[in-house]
């Protein structure tokens, strides 16, 4: 395997991952849960902070998740015309972003949104697994 060859795929590696990310990061509720986990984090270190102070990521929720809708479409091209990334990879990346999409005249859909996530991550997580099953046992 030569050296560009693995740069690239450590590339489109890092890129679907930050895709899956920011796709994440595109609902309220994750969004939320962060601020949340910021909040306990300082509060245990002793530092009291009143309110959300991620709430400024709020407006940016659409950008965040635009930008991971743009690299899972680059990396699923790449993926057809390659075949170098895991199929299970880009099933959770889907998975999420699918879950976290921000656009208030979805939101009455949202549960509809989340269950079609969480079944591409289940999924996902299924054929992970089945796949290094198979490896152990041959």
């Amino acid at each position: 395997m030569s050296i560009l060859q693995t740069f690239r795929e450590k590339v489109l590696s890092i890129s679907s991952s930050i895709s899956g990310v920011m796709g994440f990061l595109g609902g309220y509720q994750v969004c939320h849960n962060i601020c949340l986990g910021l909040l306990f984090l300082l509060s245990f270190l002793g530092i009291t902070i009143i309110g959300m102070p991620l709430l400024f990521l709020n407006k940016l929720a659409v950008y965040f998740w635009t930008f991971a809708v743009v690299l899972l479409i680059i990396t699923l091209w790449v993926h057809l015309k390659k075949r170098c990334i895991s199929q299970s990879l880009l099933l959770l990346n889907s998975g999420i972003i699918i879950a976290g999409i921000p656009f208030n005249f979805l939101q009455k859909y949202i549960l509809l949104f989340w269950i079609i996530g969480g079944v591409l991550i289940i999924l996902s997580i299924l054929f992970y697994f089945k796949r290094r099953i198979r490896k152990v046992y041959k």
